[in-house]
């Protein structure tokens, strides 16, 4: 698999993996910010990326500024028909100020074959050992 991504600024960086075989493709910013504590911001890469059919990107936390920093991605599902710029939404937990720089890695995409399952509503659901117990419930099974 290829993926074709389109800078949409010259000074944009495209995604790299720091290692052979990493999961996870590295996003950068395109924009600085300054987080304060308990704020949370959507931060530009700069890139469109076609994501073929049948796959979608997660965006995940970088875990070494999530360690470090308290700096936690909101998350994301960026779908294969979508054609805009990828952004980052990202909420300072820590103490301090995070400072973003343009080119800072801030992101990972993991891009992942999905199953597309048809929707049927049914009246009743197969009971299981487990059936409606809920959190903390699997310790007991």
């Amino acid at each position: 698999m290829v993926l074709q991504i389109k800078k949409l600024y010259q000074e944009a960086k495209l995604p790299t993996r720091a290692c052979e075989g990493d999961a996870g493709l590295d996003l950068y910013a395109m924009e600085d910010q300054v987080v304060a504590p308990g704020q949370r911001i959507i931060i530009g890469t700069g890139i469109a990326i076609r994501i073929p059919f049948g796959y979608a990107g997660l965006i995940w936390d970088k875990s070494g500024i999530a360690s470090k920093s308290g700096m936690k991605v909101m998350g994301g599902v960026i779908d294969s028909g979508y054609r805009g710029e990828i952004k980052v939404v990202l909420t300072n937990l820590g103490e301090n100020s995070y400072l973003v720089h343009i080119g800072d890695k801030i992101a990972q995409i993991l891009i992942q074959k999905i199953e597309l399952p048809a929707v049927e509503e049914v009246e009743e659901l197969p009971p299981t050992e487990r059936n409606e117990q809920g959190f903390g419930s699997t310790g007991i099974c």
